[in-house]
C-alpha cells in the first residue's frame, strides 16, 4: 500500500534525479524491470537501461531551466496519481497526469504520463 507522502517523496526525488547529471540515481527511483511509457498510446521503456536512454535523449542537462509543481490527486493501493505542470525557461509548458505504481520499498515499477501541451487538439481529426 502506497500513502499520498510515498507518492510525494517519491515525485520529489524524480525532480531531483531529473535534475542531476547521469542517470546513476535511477536505481533509487525505479525498480530493475520497471516500466515508464511517455504517454498511454507509446510503447514503455523497459528496465533502468532503456529509462536512461530516455532520459538522456529527453532533457537537456542539469543546467536546464525549469519549475515543475506536482499534488497527489489520488492514491489506491500501490498507485498514485498526480497532477504535474513543467514550465521551462524557453518558455514551453505542458500539463500532465502522472500514474506511479510503486513497490514495497517505494521504487516506482510502472510509470505513465497522460501529457497536455497549450495548443493540443482534444481528440484528433476525425474523432468522435
Amino acid at each position: 500500500m502506497a500513502s499520498r507522502a510515498d507518492i510525494e517523496r517519491w515525485l520529489d526525488a524524480y525532480e531531483r534525479a531529473w535534475r542531476e547529471p547521469g542517470t546513476d540515481t535511477l536505481g533509487d527511483l525505479f525498480t530493475p524491470d520497471a516500466r515508464y511509457r511517455m504517454s498511454p498510446y507509446e510503447a514503455s521503456a523497459l528496465g533502468l537501461a532503456e529509462i536512461g536512454k530516455l532520459w538522456e535523449s529527453e532533457r537537456q542537462g542539469p543546467d536546464e531551466a525549469f519549475e515543475m509543481t506536482a499534488s497527489v490527486v489520488a492514491v489506491e493501493g500501490d498507485t498514485g496519481v498526480a497532477r504535474v505542470e513543467v514550465r521551462y525557461g524557453t518558455g514551453a509548458e505542458y500539463r500532465d497526469l502522472w500514474v506511479i505504481s510503486l513497490d514495497p520499498d517505494g521504487r516506482c515499477r510502472e510509470f505513465e504520463e497522460w501529457p497536455f501541451f497549450p495548443g493540443q487538439e482534444i481528440t484528433a481529426e476525425g474523432g468522435a
